[in-house]
């Protein structure tokens, strides 16, 4: 069983490697990332509520005290995450940005200790060293090697931001599958990230936009494959394996991100690149247990 949880949670992995080829057809139409990330969470919040309805509606029944399990899966973490994640771009590079937010796993360690006392052992320290050490050569950001790259203290706590606010959805999402269905949690969780993400955008100047058929593919494509199906596999996974496990498997999601825009888009991918690809490979199959 656990060997088919780790599969489930580096398939919604695979997947959210994915999401630029959504992501540059919409930039391609004009939109911001915020705007982007607003529109992946409202159309998955769709797309969950359509099929729920029509298929299992008792699943969309929730206590209202229990909402605060997707205040946390939904606000501060998916919406959190993102905002920071963007705002760090903004303020430093995607390579700079990239590189903080995969240090969700160790932020998930540490709050897997805390909150569900989970063990610390040595494995999961050099897993963690490999994950970020891997990402960090991924995104061609390395510390010591080519031009140097500063970053602002504001540039830093969004950073740190981001990957704090990915963290929460393991410890949110672990907490919630005590008592409610892997697609449940899904399903609210895109509905709170879309009602806190909806008032700080504005699509008045692209309405025209609608009316193409490449909107519509782009959408559903990156409600779909990135996003539902994503955190169906992984929150699925959560059910068998430790949030800290999950965490550091869910990082080849870089990954696949680095060989989608080689295969793509035609990036070349260097040398620390692929070196990158390797370490984050080992740190994932380090992690499980073998007997």
């Amino acid at each position: 069983m656990q060997k088919r949880a780790y599969l489930l949670i580096a398939a919604g992995a695979v997947l959210w490697g994915t999401i630029g080829i959504f992501v540059r057809g919409f930039y391609g139409l004009g939109f911001s990332p915020l705007q982007v990330v607003t529109l992946r969470v409202l159309s998955a919040a769709v797309i969950m509520l359509i099929y729920l309805l029509f298929t299992r509606p008792e699943l969309l029944k929730i206590r209202v005290r229990d909402s605060l399990y997707f205040v946390g899966t939904g606000i501060f973490s998916l919406a959190l995450f993102n905002l920071c994640y963007f705002t760090t771009i903004r303020e430093t590079s995607i390579a700079i940005a990239v590189t903080l937010l995969y240090t969700a796993p160790a932020f998930v360690a540490v709050l897997s200790r805390v909150f569900f006392r989970e063990s610390l052992e040595t494995k999961k320290f050099v897993s963690l060293g490999l994950t970020l050490v891997g990402c960090a050569f991924v995104t061609g950001y390395l510390p010591g090697l080519g031009d140097s790259v500063s970053i602002s203290g504001s540039g830093l706590l969004t950073g740190l931001g981001a990957g704090f606010g990915y963290a929460l959805y393991s410890i949110f999402g672990k907490a919630a599958l005590k008592k409610y269905h892997t697609m449940t949690i899904a399903a609210y969780t895109f509905i709170f990230a879309s009602l806190a993400l909806l008032p700080f955008n504005n699509f008045d100047n692209f309405t025209g936009a609608f009316f193409t058929s490449n909107f519509w593919i782009y959408l559903a494509g990156l409600g779909f494959f990135p996003t539902v199906l994503a955190y169906l596999l992984y929150t699925k996974g959560l059910e068998e394996v430790e949030s800290s496990r999950a965490s550091i498997v869910a990082t080849v999601e870089p990954v696949v991100g680095t060989l989608v825009g080689f295969f793509f888009f035609r990036e070349m991918l260097s040398g620390w690149q692929l070196a990158g690809v390797l370490l984050v490979l080992a740190a994932v199959i380090l992690i499980q247990d073998r007997k």
